[in-house]
């Protein structure tokens, strides 16, 4: 999971994404999301879920903010941290997590809420032999160059805090 990330630096980014949820446009679900980025200059970028009439047009918070540090020339994710502000952790949705993987194919995912609920887990943790630059005949990046992983059972997100492990998933379009 993208070296070791000292727990100052974890607390910060999870206090970012927190931060970030108050900022999300989310008139319709009344779902804000907060998350934030840890790139690999160290520094970290906020992102909140941004919604649409047309609902297919929705950004989620964590493609928000790996944008936002993209588009400031970062390339590579070391950690991802996620805000809902709900009574259970909810982990990062399936194009989130797609995104993650093209930035970030070891990095560390936190999904945190305002309770004591957290799920922690690598990015082959939450999606198993990720579609990625090799499918198309291609080299990774240079940032983000790794070995193809096809492990059919990589590490299970952890649940911390709260009651039986279980990956929660959002019930929505943001």
């Amino acid at each position: 999971m993208a070296g070791r990330i000292p727990s100052p630096l974890l607390r910060r980014l999870e206090k970012t994404a927190k931060a970030a949820a108050r900022a999300a446009y989310a008139p319709y679900s009344h779902f804000s999301v907060g998350a934030a980025v840890l790139a690999g200059s160290g520094k970290i970028y906020a992102g909140c879920n941004v919604e649409n009439a047309s609902y297919g047009l929705c950004n989620c918070a964590e493609r928000t903010a790996i944008f936002t540090a993209v588009a400031a020339g970062e390339r590579a994710v070391r950690a991802v941290a996620v805000y809902t502000p709900t009574a259970r952790a909810t982990a990062p949705c399936g194009a989130c997590r797609q995104v993650i993987s093209e930035f970030g194919p070891e990095a560390l995912v936190i999904s945190g809420c305002d309770s004591a609920d957290r799920l922690e887990s690598s990015v082959p943790g939450l999606l198993p032999a990720a579609f990625g630059p090799g499918d198309l005949g291609r080299k990774p990046p240079a940032a983000n160059a790794r070995r193809r992983r096809r492990n059919p059972s990589p590490p299970r997100p952890r649940r911390q805090g709260g009651s039986r492990a279980r990956c929660a998933r959002r019930g929505r379009g943001t």
